[in-house]
C-alpha cells in the first residue's frame, strides 16, 4: 500500500500557474495549443535530436511540449546570439504589462552509484567532468562572486569600497537559502562549517571554524595501518587519479556478517570522492566479495579500469597519501598587523611607524602574548629564532587548537630612509588575513593601497575611548571579489565590542576563517591543484606494481566456520547506511504543499540544490558554487508533508523548507520520507479544517510556543482528532515562527475558516520537541522536562546572595580563561539518558533492523551549569516545607561557606565521571547499571540545586521526576553524607563495570582459543584421516570400509 493512503496526506498535484483575468494570456496558457508554424526568410541550419541535460551523447529524447512563450519565439534562430533589445517587443505577454516568466530551474544531476554514501560536503560535490589543466577554473572560486545583496562599494568611517573587493560592514547574516539568513543559535552549526556528514560534528564554542574540509582525515582513521588496497593511474579524460579500496565486516544482530566498501577517488580536482556502499547495495556477488574491478564497474563507472594497476608495498605510498589528503589541513597560521595612527591611512605611513602606541599595546595584549623571538620552540611563522634578525619579540597565542603567530609591524625591524621597508613587508605583505589596527582619528583604509598578491582578506578594527574602563572596538572587513563570504557574521555598525575575552575569540575565528576562506580563491586553488597533481603523477609513474585491476585479488576476509554471510534485508536495504544519501531537488523557504507559497518575492524562488541525508545530519548544497544554504541535524527534524512531486519539511522551532524531487510520482519523495524515519524522531503531519461552532469557537486552547493544553470535549476540534499534545506547526498556510504568538492568536480568533498543520504528540501524549528545543530548556530550567510545566504567577524568586554567587561563579567556570563575555557560549552540554533498550539513530543504522524511538527522552543531564551572566544567578523556586518556615533564614551556620566549598567540586567531580561512564559504556550495559547511573545523576542535580539556595534545607532525592530509589537502602540526610554516599556508589560502580569489561576480554580470550584449537582439531583429524587412508590402500584394505 502506498505510503500516502488515507486521506490526508493523500498525493496532490503541483502548483498550478497563477490564474489571471486577461482572455489573450489564458489563451497563450492552453497547454493543447498546437505549436505555431515557423516562418522566416533566411535558410533554416540542420538541428540535431533534442537532447535532455545531462543525458548520454547521442541518446535521441522525443521533444518536449514547449511553454507557450517558447512556442511564440519557435521562428527565432535558436543558433544566433541572443538579441539585446528590450523584451518589450519580442514578448507577447509584456504588451499586456504582465511579469516576465522567467525558465524554471533545472535538477541537478546525482553521481552514480545511486545509493553510495557519502562521508562529507566535499564529496556530494564531487564531479566526474574534467578539469581545465592549468587554469585553475573551478566552481568554488566563483562562490565569492554571487548575485547576492552584497554592496561592493559601500564605504564607512573605517573602510573605503574598492573594485576588485567586497566590503562588509555589518548586519549582513549568513549566506543561506534564498539569502541571507540570521546566524544559528547553538548547539546549530553554521552553514560554512558543516564538513563532515557521517559522523556527529557538534559545535562546542561561541565561534565555530568555517570552510575547513574536515573530511580531509577520513583515509588516516579508516584506512592508515588497516589492510586496504590503493590502485593508481593515468586516465584520459581525468589525468592521474588515486584509488583506495577497502572491505569491512561487522556482525549484525541476527548473528550474520555484514559488509560495506570504503571507497575513496582522488582526482586532480580538489574534491574528493569519500564515502562507502553496502553490498546489499550492490548486484549479488561471491561469498568472499567482489573484485575491485566489479566494484569500481558500479562506484566510478567512467574511469576507466585499464589505466589502473595496484599499488607497491613501500611505506611511501600511505605517507604519500596521507600527504595528499591532508594538505588542506594546517593548524599553524600566521596573521599580519598594520598600526594606523590618528591622521594616516595610506601603505607607506603605516609601514614607517616605529613606537607602538598605548592604544594599539593594549589591542596586543588582548589578543595574544608578547615572547621573545631567540629561543621559541612553538610555531616561528618565518621568523628568525636564533640571531633576531627579524626582531627581538612578537605576537603569539593559541585558538581552538590552532598556534597563530602574529607579523606585527612594529615589532620587525625597521629600516631607515626606506619608505618601501621591505623587511616588514616581506612578512606582512605574504600574509593572506592582515588585521589594520585604526586608533581614532585614522583615515578609512583602503584595499587598494596595499600592494600585494597574497593578502586577500583585511579586518579592520577601530579602537574608542582606548585605555579606559570603556573601551571598545569596531570592525570592519575587506575581501577579494573571489574570496567567499565567512564568519561569525558582523553586527549592525560593526559593533561595538567591548574589551573581553568575547571579542578576542571572535576576531580569532573571524581570522582563522578568513584564511580559510581564501583558499578557494583563484590563486591559491591553482596552486593547491598544481601541487595535488603533483603528488598523484609521481605516484601513478613511480609507485606502481605490474599488477592490473583485472588481476588483482578480492577483498577476502578468511571466513570462520560459525559465521556466515547475513541475508539479504529486503527492499530498502539501502537507506540504512550512516553516511549521506543524495537526490537531486529545487529547494526553497517555506512550506507550499497544503498552502500556497508563504510569500511572494526573491525568497520563494527555488535554488537547484543537493540533498544529501545522513544518519546525523541534513544539508541542502548549491553544486553551482559549492556552499551549503542550509543544514540541520536530524535530531532537528519534526515532521514532514509530502506529495508526489514535493515534501515540506518542518525543523527547529517549526521553520519550514520545500523540498521539489524529480522522477516518478511519489519514488523520490518515498525514498527521502523512508530515509527520514530512519534517522530522525520526526513523523508525517495532518492537515485539519477546524470550523467553529454556534458561539465561534473553535473548541481548543493553545499556548505561545503552538502546543495544545486543552480540546474540549464534543467539539469539532475534537471530532477532527485534535488533541492535547498535539503542535501546531502551520495556520492558515503560515509558519508559527513567522507568524509570531500574537499574529497566529488573532488569526486564530478572526479567520473564518481555519486550517492549521498539526504535529500530532508521541506514543505517549507527549508533545514533540526538537533537540535544539530541550538542549534550551536544559539550560533554561534542568529539571524541565517534555511536557511543559504550568507556570506559576506567583512563585517565589530565591536570589544568590553574594558568597554563593561568587562560589559558583568561581568553581562552575573555565579556570584557564577569563570571565565570558555577553556572545560566549555557555559550557553546557545536553546528553540524554535512554533505557537499555533505546537504540541510538548510529547503533539502529549499523544494525540489520533499526528501531528509533518517537519519544523525547526523559532524563536531561546537564554536566556543566555556568551563570547566564555576572549580575544574575539562577533563580530557584523553595520548596514548600521551607516557604512556611520563619527560620529557615535565621539561623545560618558559620561553617556553610566551607562545607559548600569542600563539597561542590566533589559533586562536580561526581557528574563529570558519571559522563565519562556514560561515553565509554557500551550498548550492552545491564539495567540496573543504567538504573545506577540515572539515580546518581539525579541526585548530583538535585545536590546542585540546593547548593544555590542560602540556608536552606536539601530536598528529598525522591522526587517524582528522579529516578526511583530501594527501599532498603537508607537515605542520607546531610550534604556530606549524600556525598560520600554517591562517591561509594559511583566507586562501586566503576568497579563493576571494570570487573564486567575483563570478564568480557576474558571470554572473548576464550573464544578465540576455542575457535583456534577447533581448527587445529579439525586439520589434525583431516591429516590423519588422509594417512589413514594411505596407508590402506598400501596394506590392500578396501577403502569402502573406511569411508
Amino acid at each position: 500500500m502506498p505510503m500516502w493512503a488515507g486521506g490526508v496526506g493523500s498525493p496532490r498535484r503541483g502548483m498550478a500557474p497563477a490564474p489571471t483575468d486577461d482572455l489573450f494570456a489564458r489563451k497563450l496558457r492552453q497547454p493543447s495549443r498546437p505549436p505555431l508554424t515557423p516562418h522566416t526568410f533566411e535558410p533554416r541550419p540542420a538541428r540535431g535530436p533534442l537532447l535532455r541535460s545531462g543525458s548520454d551523447a547521442g541518446e535521441v529524447r522525443p521533444p518536449t511540449p514547449a511553454s507557450p512563450r517558447a512556442r511564440a519565439h519557435s521562428h527565432e534562430d535558436a543558433s544566433r546570439p541572443a538579441a539585446t533589445p528590450t523584451r518589450l517587443f519580442t514578448d507577447p505577454l509584456a504588451l499586456l504589462g504582465l511579469p516576465a516568466e522567467e525558465p524554471e530551474p533545472t535538477f541537478p544531476p546525482v553521481l552514480e552509484p545511486r545509493w553510495f554514501a557519502h562521508y562529507d560536503v566535499q564529496s556530494l560535490l564531487f564531479d566526474w567532468a574534467p578539469r581545465p589543466r592549468g587554469t585553475g577554473s573551478h566552481t568554488e572560486a566563483s562562490s565569492g562572486t554571487l548575485a547576492l545583496a552584497e554592496d561592493q562599494t559601500a564605504t564607512s568611517d573605517l573602510l573605503l569600497g574598492a573594485p576588485g573587493f567586497v566590503s562588509e560592514l555589518g548586519g549582513e547574516g549568513e549566506l543561506g537559502l534564498g539569502g541571507p539568513v540570521s546566524p544559528p543559535v547553538p548547539p546549530a552549526l553554521p552553514n560554512a562549517a558543516v564538513s563532515v556528514l557521517e559522523e556527529p560534528q557538534t559545535r562546542t564554542t561561541a565561534y565555530s571554524l568555517e570552510h575547513a574540509d574536515l573530511g580531509a582525515g577520513y583515509y588516516r582513521k579508516y584506512f592508515y595501518g588497516k589492510e586496504h588496497q590503493n590502485f593508481f593511474g593515468l586516465d584520459e579524460a581525468l589525468g592521474p587519479v588515486a584509488v583506495s579500496l577497502r572491505r569491512e565486516e561487522r556482525e549484525g544482530s541476527g548473528g550474520g556478517t555484514l559488509h560495506t566498501y570504503r571507497v575513496i577517488v582522488r582526482t586532480t580536482q580538489l574534491r574528493t570522492l569519500r564515502g562507502t556502499i553496502s553490498e546489499d547495495a550492490l548486484p549479488p556477488g561471491p561469498p568472499r566479495g567482489l573484485s575491485p574491478k566489479k566494484l569500481l564497474e558500479h562506484v566510478a563507472p567512467r574511469l576507466s579500469p585499464t589505466c589502473l594497476r595496484l599499488g607497491s608495498a613501500s611505506p611511501k605510498v600511505p605517507r604519500t597519501l596521507l600527504t595528499l589528503d591532508e594538505q588542506v589541513l594546517s593548524f599553524q597560521r600566521k596573521v599580519g598587523i598594520l598600526y594606523c595612527r590618528a591622521g594616516q591611512g595610506s601603505e607607506e605611513e603605516m609601514y614607517n611607524n616605529q613606537e607602538t602606541g598605548a592604544a594599539f599595546m593594549q589591542f596586543l595584549t588582548l589578543l595574544g602574548d608578547v615572547v621573545r623571538l631567540k629561543g621559541f620552540e612553538s610555531y616561528r611563522a618565518q621568523l628568525d629564532t636564533k640571531t633576531d634578525s627579524t626582531g627581538t619579540h612578537s605576537l603569539y597565542t593559541t585558538y581552538q587548537d590552532h598556534e597563530i603567530m602574529f607579523h606585527v609591524s612594529t615589532m620587525l625591524p625597521y629600516t631607515p630612509n626606506n619608505q618601501q621597508q621591505l623587511l616588514r613587508k616581506r612578512h606582512i605583505g605574504n600574509d593572506i588575513v592582515t588585521i589594520v589596527f585604526q586608533e581614532p582619528g585614522s583615515k578609512p583604509f583602503c584595499p587598494t593601497t596595499i600592494r600585494s598578491h597574497f593578502q586577500h582578506v583585511f579586518l579592520v578594527v577601530r579602537a574608542h575611548a582606548p585605555c579606559t574602563p570603556h573601551t571598545s572596538y569596531r570592525v570592519a572587513v575587506s575581501r577579494t571579489q573571489d574570496t567567499p563570504a565567512f564568519g561569525p557574521a558582523l553586527p549592525h555598525g560593526g559593533g561595538p565590542f567591548a574589551a573581553n575575552a568575547d571579542f578576542r575569540a571572535f576576531l580569532l575565528a573571524k581570522a582563522l576563517n578568513g584564511e580559510q576562506a581564501a583558499g578557494h580563491a583563484r590563486q591559491f586553488h591553482a596552486m593547491a591543484t598544481r601541487t595535488r597533481q603533483q603528488y598523484l603523477q609521481d605516484l601513478a609513474t613511480n609507485e606502481v606494481t605490474t599488477t592490473s585491476l583485472d588481476s588483482a585479488s578480492r577483498f577476502g576476509l578468511p571466513s570462520l566456520g560459525g559465521r556466515r554471510r547475513a541475508t539479504p534485508r529486503g527492499p530498502g536495504a539501502e537507506l540504512q547506511a550512516a553516511g549521506a544519501l543524495m537526490w537531486g531537488v529545487r529547494a526553497a523557504p517555506g512550506a507550499r504543499v497544503a498552502a500556497g507559497a508563504e510569500t511572494g518575492g526573491p525568497e520563494g524562488a527555488e535554488v537547484p540544490c543537493l540533498l544529501g541525508i545522513s544518519a546525523e545530519t541534513l544539508v541542502l548544497v548549491a553544486p553551482r558554487d559549492g556552499r551549503v544554504v542550509f543544514n540541520c541535524a536530524c535530531r532537528d527534524v519534526l515532521a514532514w508533508t509530502f506529495s508526489e512531486h514535493q515534501l515540506d519539511l518542518y525543523h527547529g522551532r517549526g521553520e519550514a523548507i520545500t523540498l521539489r524531487l524529480d522522477g516518478a510520482p511519489g519514488q523520490a519523495v518515498g525514498e527521502v520520507v523512508a530515509r527520514l524515519q530512519l534517522v530522525s524522531r520526526g513523523c508525517e503531519t495532518r492537515e485539519l479544517a477546524l470550523p467553529r461552532d454556534g458561539q465561534g469557537r473553535l473548541g481548543f486552547e493553545v499556548d505561545a510556543e503552538g502546543f495544545i493544553t486543552h480540546v474540549e470535549r464534543f467539539t469539532f476540534a475534537e471530532t477532527t482528532g485534535l488533541r492535547p499534545g498535539a503542535r501546531l506547526l502551520r495556520v492558515c498556510g503560515q509558519t508559527l515562527p513567522k507568524l509570531g504568538p500574537e499574529a497566529a492568536a488573532q488569526m486564530l480568533r478572526s479567520a473564518p475558516k481555519v486550517c492549521v498543520t498539526v504535529l500530532p504528540p508521541d506514543e505517549s501524549g507527549r508533545p514533540r520537541r526538537s533537540f535544539s528545543e530541550l538542549y534550551t530548556l536544559s539550560l533554561k530550567e534542568p529539571s524541565r522536562r517534555g511536557v511543559p510545566e504550568p507556570v506559576q504567577e506567583e512563585a517565589i524568586k530565591v536570589v544568590l546572595l553574594p558568597p554563593t554567587k561568587q562560589l559558583l561563579h568561581f568553581c562552575l567556570q573555565d579556570s584557564s580563561g577569563p570571565p565570558p563575555g555577553p556572545g560566549d557560549l555557555t559550557e553546557e552540554r545536553t546528553e540524554f539518558l535512554h533505557s537499555h533498550n533505546s537504540l541510538s539513530p548510529r547503533s539502529s543504522l549499523s544494525d540489520e533492523a533499526p528501531v528509533l524511538p518517537n519519544t523525547t527522552p526523559d532524563l536531561l543531564l546537564v554536566t556543566t551549569a555556568n551563570p547566564s551572566a555576572p549580575g544574575t544567578g539562577r533563580e530557584t523556586p523553595p520548596s514548600q516545607d521551607q516557604s512556611g518556615s520563619p527560620s529557615s533564614h535565621e539561623d545560618p551556620s558559620d561553617s556553610a561557606p566551607e562545607l559548600r566549598a569542600s563539597i561542590l567540586p566533589r559533586t562536580l567531580s561526581l557528574r563529570n565521571s558519571i559522563s565519562k561512564i556514560m561515553s565509554e559504556a557500551g550498548s550492552e550495559t545491564l539495567e540496573d547499571e543504567w538504573q545506577s547511573i540515572s539515580e546518581i545523576a539525579s541526585t548530583c542535580n538535585t545536590i546542585l540545586e540546593s547548593l544555590s539556595r542560602e540556608g536552606q534545607p536539601i530536598p528529598e532525592s525522591g522526587d517524582p521526576k528522579g529516578a526511583p530509589k530501594c527501599d532498603s537502602e537508607p537515605e542520607p540526610r546531610s550534604l556530606s553524607e549524600k556525598v560520600s554516599h554517591l562517591e561509594s556508589m559511583l566507586k562501586k560502580l566503576q568497579e563493576d563495570l571494570q570487573r564486567e569489561k575483563a570478564d568480557r576480554a576474558a571470554l572473548e580470550e576464550e573464544v578465540r582459543s576455542l575457535r583456534h584449537n577447533n581448527q587445529r582439531l579439525l586439520a589434525e583429524s583431516e591429516s590423519a584421516a588422509t594417512r589413514l587412508l594411505l596407508a590402506s590402500r598400501q596394506l590392500g584394505s578396501p577403502t569402502a570400509d573406511l569411508a
